[in-house]
């Protein structure tokens, strides 16, 4: 076992080694490790704390006791189902009840609906898939006001929406014919470990060859707790945290086929989307390219978006089936006015404006630096909940693989990176790009959104970590610190007050390293005509002297102000340059990924080795409920 650093110090104190996981009876081979990576999704579910009891329990049993619970527990039930139903949640079958006294009712002349009952309308907006509702009030869009438009992302929803809800049929992955499913196996005892939890747990969900597992923090002993193999590689996966408790998890699992997991490892139940053709070509199916990158989509119970190595994403809904679709190509004779040339680019397909002033019509290919070629799916949007089919729509975004992306805190904006070096600002609500920055130099592999969604990180082949503003369409600074291409970044939402910021990255050159920087110490260069094309909306002063309650994120697009899609990098004398705070030498694998949980810091290597480390004392004891889920 390679040495590991038994702590390392940050300003707020010493982050002390406390585990590692391994793949058990898991044999990752270099190649496959280069091309599929360990990825680490993680979770903390806080459980309701056991009742001890001071008497015997055999004395308990004589006396009655465990009647007594049983009858207890059946109490707290009833009161539970009472509570769904006085909120309108009631369960299947009392809806079928409900269908069947409202018919009797019609025939005896009783309606008890009104025309107009507002609660009738709302409870069926909310249970239907159609994604055509508008923005939620709550989100806070500066900017003037404005008819909210018909977006693909609902507004968010009671978590207490649950699976019971969810029209797809799931299977039970221990007992499936499936070929894709190859072998599941589980701890001993795994229901009752799980039966036994009390306090706070912090789950992991990693992936090592073709192997699925899944972990704890300071569990006892090596065992996993669960490992799915599949016939191919997951390459990617994340965790809906919206319906995250004690009794499921809404996982979902891309692969190098393609396919789509969507799995509960507590229920070990499944379901699978965008399902690959068999030899008998029968199955339809959006995309037959590898899955490279999927997150859900925050605050949203069913939609959940990928990203694949041709360059498109796809928004999916967990509850639909897959239907026929086929994406329309980004090129063809649409006769379009070449777009002005950005500064050092070239049009490609455009001639020469006529020196009347006039732009000649042409046939031009799609430019993926400035525009966002959308497919919308005609089943996926509007008419019958079962008639409704995935995806709900497609993007194509560049024409090289897509690498990750990452939501906005409001979820209205999409940040994604690509092989072809360039950062993309998707607004997503209204499917159209916003602006695309170049790297310094190569692709760009990981993005990161800071928790007040005023700043953007990307890492990549430069060897840099690059802090964008977004609403300032400009670069803040530049990260120095790592001698080989950055794997991960990551915001460490603990350490982030809106006035300062902490985050860490992982790279090839096997350091992990963690950063801090305050507003008020990044200072704006001397302005440059390429940044100042947005000044009526975006702050030209010292990011130091912002207010503290100032909107996470603005409102970038805006009707009538001038608008240059493409930024290229600027030099080195633009921009500020950072050092990290802390620097962390591992021996071993390549480091991928980086991650922060409430309690711990985690770093995986390429081929699927785990490493924990504590936080301080101080700093879990006074943030460790804020990120929480409870059940």
């Amino acid at each position: 076992m390679a040495d590991v650093p038994t702590a390392f110090v940050a300003p707020e104190g010493s982050y002390s080694f406390l585990e590692e996981h391994k793949p058990h009876l898991v044999t990752v081979s270099a190649m496959n490790a280069a091309l599929y990576p360990t990825r680490i999704s993680s979770i903390t579910i806080r459980f309701q704390t056991k009742a001890t009891s001071s008497v015997a329990p055999g004395l308990t049993a004589l006396l009655g006791g465990v009647k007594d619970a049983r009858a207890k527990e059946k109490e707290k039930e009833r009161e539970r189902e009472r509570e769904k139903e006085a909120v309108g949640l009631v369960s299947n079958k009392d809806r079928e009840r409900e269908g069947r006294e409202s018919i009797s009712s019609s025939d005896n002349g009783l309606d008890e609906r009104e025309p107009g009952d507002l609660t009738t309308l709302a409870t069926s907006t909310q249970e239907t898939a159609v994604n055509m509702s508008t923005v939620d009030s709550s989100v806070n869009v500066p900017g003037p006001p404005h008819f909210a438009p018909t977006t693909l992302f609902p507004p968010p929803l009671n978590s207490s929406r649950r699976r019971s809800q969810s029209s797809r049929k799931m299977q039970s992955i221990r007992t499936t014919s499936s070929s894709f499913v190859t072998r599941l196996q589980t701890m001993e005892g795994l229901s009752k470990v799980l039966g036994n939890q009390s306090g706070e747990a912090t789950y992991l969900f990693y992936n090592a060859s073709k192997s699925f597992i899944w972990t704890q923090i300071g569990q006892k002993g090596k065992e996993p707790l669960a490992k799915v193999t599949f016939s191919a590689f997951p390459a990617c996966h994340d965790i809906n945290k919206v319906t995250a408790s004690a009794d499921h998890l809404d996982v979902v699992i891309g692969f190098s086929t393609g396919d789509i997991i969507w799995f509960d490892p507590i229920t070990s139940r499944y379901a699978r989307i965008n399902k690959q053709p068999t030899s008998s070509g029968t199955t339809s199916n959006v995309s037959h390219n590898a899955c490279t990158s999927i997150r859900w989509v925050p605050s949203s119970v069913n939609l959940f978006v990928a990203g694949y190595a041709d360059g498109t994403m796809v928004v999916f809904d967990r509850d639909r089936e897959d239907g026929h679709f086929t994406p329309r190509e980004p090129h063809g004779p649409e006769i379009v006015s070449p777009p002005l040339p950005s500064p050092g680019l070239s049009s490609k397909g455009a001639t020469a404006a006529p020196s009347s002033g006039y732009q000649a019509a042409t046939y031009s290919e799609w430019d993926p630096l400035s525009n966002l070629f959308v497919t919308p799916n005609p089943l996926g949007l509007g008419g019958n909940e079962k008639t409704l089919k995935n995806p709900v729509s497609h993007w194509k975004v560049s024409k090289k693989k897509i690498l990750d992306f990452v939501f906005s805190p409001d979820v209205r904006y999409v940040a994604v990176v690509s092989e072809d070096g360039c950062l993309r600002v998707i607004d997503a609500l209204h499917e159209r790009l916003i602006d695309t920055y170049s790297s310094y130099f190569g692709t760009l592999t990981t993005v990161a959104w800071s928790p007040d969604g005023r700043f953007i990180l990307t890492g990549g082949q430069d060897d840099l970590i690059t802090i964008f503003s977004p609403s300032e369409q400009r670069v803040i600074a530049r990260c120095q610190g790592h001698s080989s291409f950055v794997s991960n970044v990551v915001f460490d939402p603990l350490h982030c007050d809106g006035r300062t910021y902490r985050f860490g990255s992982v790279g090839e050159d096997n350091r992990l390293l963690l950063w801090d920087f305050s507003s008020g110490a990044l200072h704006r260069p001397k302005l440059n005509s390429a940044f100042q094309n947005r000044a009526s909306i975006s702050s030209t002063i010292s990011l130091g002297l912002r207010r503290r309650n100032e909107p996470s994120t603005l409102n970038l697009p805006m009707d009538g102000v001038p608008n240059m899609v493409y930024h290229p990098a600027p030099s080195r004398n633009d921009v500020s340059v950072l050092q990290p705070i802390q620097a962390t030498s591992l021996d071993g694998d390549l480091l991928t990924r980086i991650e922060f949980t409430s309690t711990a810091v985690l770093a995986s290597t390429r081929a699927g080795l785990l490493r924990v480390w504590s936080r301080p004392s101080a700093v879990r004891q006074a943030h460790g409920r804020d990120v929480t889920i409870t059940s």
